[in-house]
């Protein structure tokens, strides 16, 4: 089954991103996988805090996903599958693309704002050509007639 791989974070294009992926599985037979990526300088502080730390934003994450799961679950029968990694994105989301060889598709949500699409689309985008995946990137002030029109 192919899979379609969203980015988790705190921006306001995921939600977007994350719409589209769920809908484009639903339409296609597909799933979704959906990777949170945690910095390593959040954690640059005792072993006790950084455990603590850790912890903490795993649940954040849980909490985030679970939000994003039971709208999939409920509109787009979807059931997505969350991946949890500490690092650099690029290395991560390469890495995980490498790992899984049913994840197709790659989805990111770029900003409307005029500071530019955000740091990881850009990223990815410069480094388009090493990717073994395509990607899509959705903007965020996209309407949700039109994400379902599209998908």
């Amino acid at each position: 089954m192919r899979k379609f791989l969203v980015i988790l974070d705190d921006s306001r294009e995921c939600l977007n991103a994350m719409r589209f992926a769920a809908m484009r599985a639903a339409h296609s037979s597909g799933g979704v996988a959906i990777l949170s990526i945690i910095p390593p300088e959040e954690f640059n502080h005792w072993i006790g805090v950084g455990d603590i730390m850790r912890s903490e934003a795993r649940e954040r994450i849980e909490a985030h996903f679970e939000v994003f799961a039971k709208w999939m679950r409920d509109r787009q029968n979807i059931e997505p599958e969350l991946i949890i990694r500490e690092g650099e994105p690029f290395e991560q989301i390469l890495g995980l693309i490498r790992e899984d060889s049913d994840i197709g598709v790659l989805v990111l949500g770029a900003a409307a704002g005029k500071s530019g699409p955000g740091p990881l689309v850009s990223h990815m985008s410069r480094n388009a050509a090493s990717l073994p995946v395509p990607i899509t990137i959705v903007p965020e002030d996209l309407s949700k007639e039109r994400l379902e029109a599209i998908t």
